[in-house]
């Protein structure tokens, strides 16, 4: 397992491709690994994850969908590796980047960045084949990094002008 090959695995179709459509056919391509590319999958995964794990990005997610746990930001994070590589590394430089996404999965008209269970598919298959569990790695530090965003509007238009264009509040 390469990072090439991760990148590839985990990258959309189409930008308005439904989360359970990822979440199927990413689980449909790691039951064709060995069990030992789904440890590298699953560390290159958690490796990726954490890179996201920030004030920054979550301030992005709050723009967009009003996330507020971190379960849906963890939710939001695997919607960004799904937009792959060139977006993913885009986006942690500078989140407000998201704003340029011009196609957006949506659920109700409404955009929906989130990929349930993203994370746990290379786990869930390794258990099935095995009856054992791949070794725990966390996808954030105990807090995400930086500086906590501030939800006042006129802060968050001048921290995030694209996303608060683009998602007004």
């Amino acid at each position: 397992m390469t990072e090439t090959h991760f990148w590839a695995l985990v990258t959309r179709d189409k930008p308005e491709q439904s989360s359970a459509d990822l979440t199927l056919n990413l689980r449909q391509q790691l039951e064709n690994l060995d069990d030992e590319a789904l440890k590298v999958f699953d560390k290159i995964l958690g490796q990726q994850l954490r890179r996201s794990y920030s004030w920054s990005i979550w301030g992005a997610a709050y723009i967009v969908t009003g996330c507020d746990s971190d379960d849906a930001f963890t939710e939001f994070r695997c919607f960004l590796l799904s937009l792959g590589q060139q977006w993913y590394n885009k986006i942690i430089a500078n989140p407000d980047s998201l704003g340029e996404l011009e196609h957006w999965p949506l659920v109700d008209d409404y955009a929906y960045p989130f990929v349930e269970d993203y994370d746990l598919i290379a786990g869930q298959v390794y258990e099935d084949r095995t009856g054992l569990e791949l070794p725990f790695l966390p996808s954030g530090h105990s807090t995400p990094e930086g500086k906590k965003f501030s939800t006042k509007p006129k802060i968050m238009r001048q921290t995030y002008p694209l996303l608060s264009a683009r998602f007004p509040f």
